[in-house]
């Protein structure tokens, strides 16, 4: 979600600046990079030491309003693809065409897809732990960190890397092996045909 539809990035950095400072850490951007597309839960267990389960659930709750506070926004492309692929189910189709796969809890999702103008697909966002219900060999992960797309290969499912948080160097130099490689998002399309997705993927640079 966050750098593949939104970027929360300067909320990212406000918060983490914040925690570094209450946990006596000097590298609360280092932190903030380091762990982009992990579980916050982990980053704050690893990081700040916090194995308290009550302390760890609070802490993360109070991350993610100050992430919030920062302002996320859409990033190009996204609300058009969405777009694209609801135009589906207007039109009849079973499939809804997308979900969302997040670390992030279900309080900070709804609120920052909110402020962003995206509205969520109708199951929700789902887990790394939940179902979708789809054949992952038939289903394309979008994803910006490397973390993202080895899960997404490690599910059978093909991946396109977007180029947001990430360099196409530093993607390409990770050995996270994306099937495919954009700028970002405007670089992709859908359209429904015969109940199926068809996704168009210009990976120019």
């Amino acid at each position: 979600m966050d750098g593949t539809l939104i970027d929360s990035t300067p909320g990212v950095l406000k918060a983490w600046s914040t925690f570094a400072a209450d946990y006596g850490l000097t590298n609360g951007a280092e932190i903030a990079h380091k762990s982009h597309g992990c579980r916050l839960y982990d980053t704050l267990k690893e990081w700040c030491q916090i194995n308290d389960e009550g302390k760890l659930q609070s802490e993360i709750v109070r991350l993610e309003d100050e992430v919030i506070e920062g302002g996320p926004v859409v990033l190009p492309g996204a609300l058009d693809l969405i777009h694209q692929l609801e135009a589906g189910r207007a039109t009849g189709s079973p499939s809804y065409g997308w979900t969302i796969v997040t670390s992030a809890t279900n309080i900070y999702t709804p609120k920052a897809l909110s402020r962003c103008g995206i509205h969520l697909p109708p199951a929700g966002p789902l887990t790394s732990n939940d179902k979708c219900g789809v054949d992952p060999t038939k289903c394309v992960v979008v994803e910006d960190a490397p973390s993202g797309i080895k899960s997404g290969h490690a599910a059978g499912a093909q991946t396109l890397a977007v180029c947001t948080s990430h360099t196409r160097a530093a993607l390409l130099d990770s050995g996270c092996n994306p099937d495919h490689i954009v700028n970002d998002l405007t670089k992709v399309s859908a359209r429904w045909v015969e109940a199926k997705v068809e996704v168009t993927i210009d990976e120019s640079e």
